[in-house]
């Protein structure tokens, strides 16, 4: 909705006789976000102070209970602190001898934990006494998770279990496409009365953005209403983009049921809170918008509330409730260029330009101090305490077209530390996109490139045996304007960052990268900026060729490598497995410049001349029989080495000594003794010495081998 419609839009809905006895009186938040950044040393506890807050105005407000439209954790796997952070604080504000006036009418267990037999709506259970009920659906960020005995779990399902808040609107998916096409989205209600007001509370926890369109379209969102349902008033809670982002990645405004009297639209975190009618439609829409600004953005700048929702009969009315634990938050935008034509700034002096900047982050540091003070006023008018000034947050977004040097972004901001919240990102640069020359001509920059699995002749079966997370990185990638990143190297540390659980995976490759291109174009002189785009192009893909060489060098390296672990295996010394498998490499490469290929056949050829030696395969025995239960663990991991080399490695049915695969470079026997017998030092012990390198006790434990298979025979 624009501007101009909320202008003209009716005034917001009231209650024109109200009666405390029938009025339901209901705290509304969405996206608190508990646990964001919480590592940062100024802004780590604030998400969690304004949760608080929030419990503190529900106390305050004298609410018959609260309602949370998804994203209570910023993290699907929330930290041991801030899940022990909001139980504490849900224990301490919502328990309590304060009688809940509210009357369930629904099934008490519907939606309860499988194979208990407490209630699913805590203040049902005898056993808690309950003060302020918390209903809540799961977001995007707190999603279940997982495919357990128990199905998909999610933190929610932890403080429900526990008693601290209930847990609504968890939808099963159906398991297979024959229960997909029939199956739809079945919404249950909680059902609550208080006087002769009925209340349906239907919630619908977040699912990808183009299910819940399709579900919507089809007519297969199912809700199960009572009979006399126009007698309820029935709200529905959901976490879906409500942005359009694509064809189908958003919810359409118009397309929940009729009977539905107001929508509480989750995940969108700009505050939009007054209720908003819907053209064609009998409901109003209220968007909250987070607590806690996790973006700079703009739309985090605006003054973040919660709401006191009163309902009475099919009446309501809904009061903004300003958070005032929220930094203040301010943001523009400067385009140099237009600054230069406008003010007379000399965009070639790097000088001149940070002073102009540091000025208008002054500028902006007065305005963000001068929004706290007059809040903070206005709070202590109305009887609230004053609360001292925090640091606020600053953006300053600066549009650097046409200027040929600028001033780094971190050094900039080290200036204002103590004076603003985020002096790391305190400015960011960007340039008007223009049209790419050379290669880049070929691409075109798309947000919604078609993918293979788009396939509308492909049936769900086969887009998901279809489906690899590898192939769709790739080819969203390929469809993208990377104007500095390679695609090949994005995708491996994407595919780091989910199949390794590597968080800093993408942040490392990002930063080699970038220095790599810096290195690449350090070197040129002064150079108009359409060659400085040419350049980068060219350092781009220098930088590909170069990954992707290393890459598959790297690869072959790691299959000769596997090979001697192999090899390794089907000796005798499993303790010394680990330090072999960079022994045997680092004996063998100094010797020869001989490619990938013609070392497998040496190594096959070597295994084969050992395999013909009958006594070497007893005196070794002994050894691994008393060793066999340390080295368990290594041989699992030494079995899970590539395919090829394990099919080889298996036909052999005569073991062979090890020090004996890995020195001897032809088929001869003395090869193998001249390598390893300068290696020969002291007994092999479990701890390595003190100064001693990994190389050393290879080379030692190779001369220990050699020894005991001469003894042998």
């Amino acid at each position: 909705m624009s501007e101009d419609e909320r202008g003209s839009a009716p005034p917001p809905p009231t209650i024109q006789d109200s009666a405390d006895d029938d009025t339901i009186r209901i705290l509304l938040a969405t996206d608190n976000h508990i646990g964001y950044n919480e590592r940062d040393p100024i802004r780590g506890q604030d998400s969690i102070n304004t949760f608080r807050e929030i419990l503190q105005m529900a106390v305050k407000h004298e609410v018959d209970f609260i309602l949370l439209a998804g994203d209570l954790f910023h993290e699907n796997k929330p930290s041991r602190d801030c899940l022990y952070r909001t139980m504490a604080l849900l224990r301490e504000y919502t328990m309590g001898d304060k009688p809940v006036q509210l009357e369930l009418l629904s099934d008490p267990d519907e939606g309860k934990a499988d194979g208990f037999s407490f209630p699913a709506i805590n203040y049902e259970d005898p056993n808690f006494n309950v003060g302020i009920p918390v209903f809540s659906i799961h977001g995007n960020h707190d999603d279940p998770q997982g495919a357990g005995a128990e199905g998909a779990l999610c933190a929610l399902d932890m403080l429900s279990v526990s008693g601290l808040v209930n847990y609504m609107g968890k939808i099963d998916l159906p398991m297979s496409d024959a229960d997909a096409s029939t199956t739809g989205i079945a919404v249950r209600p909680v059902l609550l009365r208080k006087g002769t007001t009925y209340l349906g509370l239907y919630g619908i926890g977040n699912v990808k953005d183009q299910r819940m369109h399709f579900e919507l379209r089809s007519n297969r969102v199912r809700m199960f209403m009572p009979r006399d349902k126009d007698n309820w008033f029935n709200i529905l809670l959901l976490h879906q983009n409500r942005v359009k982002h694509g064809p189908q990645e958003s919810v359409p405004e118009g397309m929940f049921d009729d009977s539905i009297d107001l929508v509480i639209w989750g995940h969108e975190h700009d505050c939009r809170i007054i209720p908003e009618p819907v053209a064609g439609k009998n409901y109003y829409i209220s968007q909250p918008g987070s607590s806690v600004a996790t973006s700079l953005a703009d739309g985090e700048a605006i003054e973040k509330h919660v709401a006191l929702l009163q309902i009475q009969g099919k009446e309501f009315q809904m009061t903004p409730l300003p958070l005032r634990t929220v930094r203040p938050f301010v943001i523009e935008e400067v385009a140099l260029s237009e600054v230069a034509e406008e003010e007379g700034l000399d965009i070639t002096d790097q000088m001149e330009i940070s002073k102009y900047l540091k000025a208008k982050v002054n500028a902006l540091i007065e305005q963000a101090n001068q929004l706290w003070d007059e809040r903070n006023a206005k709070a202590v008018e109305e009887g609230e305490e004053e609360l001292p000034r925090m640091l606020p947050l600053v953006r300053l977004k600066v549009d650097t077209t046409g200027v040929t040097e600028t001033s780094n972004p971190i050094r900039f901001g080290q200036e204002f530390q103590g004076r603003i919240a985020n002096p790391r990102d305190v400015l960011t640069f960007h340039r008007s996109r223009r049209v790419a020359k050379g290669a880049r001509n070929a691409k075109v920059a798309i947000d919604e490139p078609e993918l293979s699995i788009d396939d509308p002749n492909l049936s769900v079966s086969e887009k998901l045996a279809k489906v690899r997370v590898a192939t769709l990185v790739n080819e969203y990638l390929s469809a993208q304007e990377l104007q500095l990143l390679g695609e090949a190297g994005m995708s491996d540390a994407i595919q780091m960052f989910v199949e390794k659980d590597d968080i800093h995976a993408i942040q490392t490759h990002v930063a080699k990268s970038l220095k790599a291109l810096m290195n690449n174009v350090k070197g040129a002189e002064e150079v108009d900026e359409d060659e400085v785009e040419e350049m980068l192009v060219k350092a781009k893909e220098q930088h590909e060729k170069e990954y992707v060489e290393n890459a598959k060098a790297k690869a072959s390296k790691v299959k000769d490598k596997g090979k001697a672990k192999a090899d390794d295996d089907a000796s005798d010394d499993s303790m010394m497995m680990d330090i072999d498998a960079g022994g045997g490499s680092d004996f063998d490469e100094p010797e020869s410049d001989v490619p990938p290929p013609p070392k497998k056949r040496a190594t096959a050829a070597a295994r084969k001349a050992s395999a013909k030696k009958a006594p070497a395969k007893k005196a070794p025995a002994k050894g691994r029989g008393k060793k066999a239960a340390v080295s368990e663990d290594e041989e699992d991991d030494i079995i899970e080495l590539d395919d090829d080399e394990e099919e080889e490695v298996a036909k052999p049915v005569k073991r062979t000594n090890r020090a004996a695969v890995l020195s001897q470079p032809t088929k001869k026997a003395p090869a193998k003794k001249k390598a390893a017998a300068p290696s020969r030092q002291s007994q092999l012990t479990f701890a390595p010495a003190a100064g001693r390198s990994s190389r050393a006790a290879a080379t030692k434990a190779k001369g220990k081998m050699v020894i005991s298979d001469d003894e042998s025979d």
